[in-house]
């Protein structure tokens, strides 16, 4: 199989430089195995998504010289997918419905106990509330969650890969770290038809991506993705979780730094030439 890396912007903003970092690495991997680049639009929140923001992205990919199958794929197409992998896992008895709002979260973890963790990568670690409920009372204003403990021991835990500078090596998954420093992440999201964590695995193995290519700041996040490549019998590919683009006072790029907007500098008269060199890759 030839590597096959993917970008997958959300079209809620303007990409930066950072954006234009992690598509250009993942575009020159790809060619330098003679592999292929894909796209992706992550738009499953249709709440944030824009339409004009999508097609600024295929004008700021095109301008950096970037070329991909189209049409790309789009989340949003994509809904009988993620409901048909959540029927999965809840024939499986690995999944609840959650009531529980974000105060309510913050009221139940109580005060923080010294050496416990409260935050993994997926946000708040979940304290269990809900666990107790059946799939059978999921209602409309529910979020469903994997029971991490009946996950983890349903199946042996992968390893993964990783080719990035700053964890490469074989990385092997722990049952008592995913409870204890993950817990019970959220599946579907109220209002939307999948999560981030549910939606990337069962897009990546459609699309047949054989290299992930994204940020450090997601590197956290690998082993749900393997937790759910395992369950649903999907395949785990190489992870390569590069350096993040900072700003002049070190902080990460973020959407609503329109100042460091890949447009911006297209109006200002940069090249692609002066775009790699900014983020130090060379064409």
């Amino acid at each position: 199989m030839s590597l096959t890396t993917r970008f997958a912007p959300s079209p809620t903003g303007p990409l930066h430089l950072g954006h234009a970092y992690s598509a250009l690495l993942a575009w020159d991997m790809a060619r330098a195995a003679e592999g292929q680049f894909l796209l992706r639009i992550e738009d499953i929140d249709q709440s944030r998504s824009r339409p004009e923001w999508e097609a600024h992205i295929y004008d700021d990919l095109h301008w950096l010289g970037l070329r991909w199958p189209m049409p790309a794929m789009r989340q949003s197409d994509r809904l009988p997918r993620y409901r048909a992998a959540l029927r999965r896992l809840s024939d499986m008895g690995l999944t609840y419905p959650c009531r529980c709002r974000r105060g309510d979260i913050e009221t139940a973890a109580g005060a923080p106990q010294e050496g416990v963790p409260q935050f993994g990568p997926d946000g708040r670690i979940y304290p269990g509330t809900c666990r107790s409920r059946t799939m059978a009372e999921a209602g409309p204003q529910d979020v469903i969650r994997l029971d991490m403990a009946k996950a983890t021991a349903a199946l042996p835990l992968r390893d993964f890969v990783e080719t990035g500078p700053l964890h490469p090596g074989r990385h092997a998954l722990e049952r008592d770290r995913l409870i204890e420093t993950v817990g019970d992440i959220v599946l579907v999201r109220r209002g939307m038809g999948g999560s981030y964590h549910l939606s990337v695995v069962v897009d990546d193995a459609d699309q047949r991506i054989t290299h992930v290519i994204r940020g450090a700041d997601l590197f956290e996040a690998t082993q749900i993705h393997v937790v759910l490549q395992g369950l649903l019998e999907l395949p785990t590919p190489v992870y390569h979780h590069h350096r993040l683009i900072r700003d002049t006072a070190g902080k990460r790029l973020a959407k609503r730094d329109d100042a460091r907007a890949i447009a911006r500098y297209r109006d200002e008269g940069a090249t692609p030439e002066d775009i790699r060199a900014m983020v130090d890759l060379a064409g």
